[in-house]
């Protein structure tokens, strides 16, 4: 009983009173491992140029309880106009790309499943059932929740999806058990590096790769009119290429997040294609889902 007591004050402690064996059990449970960055990509290629869509639509307001006809109106515009306009652009250039999207989303608007399948050079991987705060639930919720996103998902392309990203990054103490339970190829939710690594639980390899994302390199932080964050999209446009001058420099990754919802408006989807424009002003640059450029990863480390 004496025991449990300490473990239960300890628990409830504030920070600066943790044991140093606490604070790093808590740094350590899930942590980045080895370096996965292979010497090359596909085709020889210096740098791996990998475009993500995570098509949220309705359910950024839904995952709230927020019915606001004007919120899922905003939310309705990257299915009906933006992700066509997206996938318009990605065909002129015949370069694949990852869409990530809560179950939900497909299950109101299931023709964007056909958009994305239709040139056979995209992959659909899972964000959730919709959209929901990982870190908020318990962990038998969060379960019954990815399962029911996985089934759906499967079922409306007629293949398991296998990879995933956390909505909004929301990583929990559970997400990583669940994924490896479910089989996951890999991940894309965490930040701790730029190059592409092993995730460790507990200081003891996983086996599950990592595509590490940045809110850098996200579109919804700076996107949003109404945010306080929000930033000229030409001021963004600079970023991403400056970020993809060092990418190419250090022979690594480059991983965009998008929203259909955001990079799919007028005015946005120009700085995308002057930005493709750019990168395809350098030569042994390769475009590539996320699947694939995991598997050539798993492939080059040997796993």
């Amino acid at each position: 009983m004496l025991a449990l007591s300490v473990v239960r004050a300890e628990e409830s402690a504030p920070p600066w009173q943790w044991t140093e064996e606490k604070v790093a059990a808590e740094v350590n449970k899930v942590r980045a491992g080895r370096d996965l960055n292979p010497e090359s990509w596909p085709g020889g290629a210096r740098v791996a140029v990998l475009l993500s869509f995570d098509v949220d639509n309705e359910t950024v307001w839904l995952r709230d309880g927020d019915t606001s006809v004007g919120g899922l109106s905003q939310g309705q515009y990257g299915a009906r106009t933006g992700l066509p306009r997206i996938l318009a652009l990605l065909d002129e250039y015949g370069i694949a790309a990852s869409f990530f999207g809560p179950a939900m989303s497909f299950t109101l608007s299931p023709q964007m499943i056909g958009l994305i399948e239709a040139s056979g050079r995209h992959e659909i991987g899972i964000h959730g059932w919709i959209h929901e705060r990982n870190n908020q639930l318990p962990r038998d919720e969060e379960a019954r929740l990815l399962r029911q996103a996985v089934e759906r998902v499967t079922e409306l392309t007629g293949r398991k999806p296998v990879g995933y990203r956390a909505p909004s990054w929301n990583f929990s103490d559970s997400t990583l058990e669940l994924l490896l339970e479910l089989g996951f190829l890999y991940d894309s939710s965490l930040m701790a590096d730029d190059r592409p690594y092993e995730i460790n639980a507990g200081g003891q390899p996983t086996g599950m790769v990592e595509l590490p994302v940045q809110w850098i390199l996200d579109d919804a932080p700076l996107f949003n009119p109404l945010g306080e964050r929000y930033a000229s999209p030409r001021e963004v446009l600079q970023v991403y290429k400056d970020e993809f001058d060092v990418a190419y420099a250090e022979g690594t990754i480059f991983v965009l997040t998008m929203h259909p919802h955001y990079i799919g408006h007028r005015s946005r989807i120009v700085i995308l294609r002057e930005l493709i424009d750019y990168i395809r002003g350098h030569a042994d640059v390769w475009f590539g889902t996320h699947e694939a450029a995991v598997r050539w990863v798993r492939e080059q480390a040997g796993m």
